[in-house]
């Protein structure tokens, strides 16, 4: 019964959404940090912006008009996004982003690799390479277990999220390598939920450089 009812609120795009923005106070530290760190706005900044697993397309406003564009592999998902958020969606699979290659000069992967198992991760990130333009920026935003052992909501919300390959540090830096290159990292508190924010460089070794 848990499981069914699970499914269901993940199959309205609408009401998921809206617990996520609740359980992540309006989601300000994640807006803050993708301002900080991609710099969107900035007259350098980056001019396409793929979202890796996009979702509904909460962050599509964080972005210039006619840079962003959003994929994810649920399409009633990228159907709610395309009709409510503005940007261009498409249905993908991570390890088959159907791009071509230097398309994008950064990307941002907000919530996703904690659902993926390993192989998909590492397929994911070189896939997430070869659309990155040589040296572009990568932002990784993933939920890690809550620092505040008080925090029953938190441990919650992992719980219905269905996060079920939540890592380590040493973890996600074994499958950010050999493609990228880590600038910085470091915790974050976005509502009740803990992430991780890894700001990472694409490698020029695929490149023979």
């Amino acid at each position: 019964m848990i499981q069914r009812w699970l499914d269901q609120l993940a199959a309205n795009p609408a009401l998921w959404g809206t617990l996520r923005w609740v359980a992540e106070a309006g989601f300000g530290a994640d807006r803050a940090v993708i301002a900080h760190e991609l710099r969107p706005h900035a007259p350098d900044g980056p001019a396409q912006v793929l979202d890796f697993g996009c979702g509904t397309g909460e962050f599509a406003a964080c972005f210039r008009p006619g840079s962003y564009v959003g994929c994810d592999i649920a399409a009633h998902y990228v159907r709610y996004a395309g009709r409510h958020r503005t940007g261009r969606y498409a249905v993908m699979h991570g390890a088959a982003i159907g791009f071509s290659t230097g398309a994008f000069d950064a990307g941002l992967v907000l919530g996703v690799f904690h659902h993926l198992p390993d192989a998909v991760v590492q397929a994911s990130v070189a896939e997430l390479a070869r659309v990155l333009q040589p040296d572009a920026r990568l932002l990784v935003l993933e939920d890690i277990p809550t620092r505040r052992w008080w925090n029953v909501a938190g441990q919650l919300m992992h719980w219905l999220d269905r996060g079920d390959h939540i890592r380590s540090d040493a973890d996600y830096r074994r499958l950010f390598a050999p493609h990228f290159v880590i600038e910085r990292s470091y915790a974050i508190q976005s509502g009740i939920c803990d992430l991780a924010v890894y700001v990472l460089r694409r490698t020029n070794a695929q490149d023979g450089v």
